[in-house]
């Protein structure tokens, strides 16, 4: 079994930045894909980022250039800096791991952004 928990969530302004935190706790943790996701009301979830054990990172092409995943091993944290915030970016955003890019095996309860415009 694996528990997420994330954090980091709130209000900003368009142009802001936020780091959202994922702790993951259970067993072999280390060794998941560690993926964020988010969505917006009335909207489908969306992948946004993932982080692989090895630390490649993946990222849809609308977050591309402002947001940066990575991973602190030894704190069991994954990260998600996200700069020059949008309207759009608002979301419920949830960590999520498992085997590969876009798996949503283990998941959180989610962490609100909102962004002003």
């Amino acid at each position: 079994q694996v528990q997420l928990v994330e954090s980091g969530g709130g209000l900003a302004q368009a142009g802001d930045s936020l780091r959202l935190s994922c702790v993951v706790s259970g067993r072999f943790v280390e060794s998941y894909t560690v993926n964020w996701f988010r969505q917006a009301p009335g909207k489908a979830r969306e992948f946004v980022a993932g982080i692989s054990n090895d630390g490649t990172t993946s990222y849809t092409n609308s977050v591309k250039g402002r947001f940066t995943i990575s991973r602190d091993n030894a704190k069991n944290t994954v990260y998600l800096q996200m700069n020059s915030l949008t309207f759009e970016d608002t979301a419920v955003y949830r960590c999520a791991a498992g085997s590969y890019f876009g798996s949503f095996s283990f998941r959180g309860q989610g962490t609100q952004v909102t962004v002003s415009s």
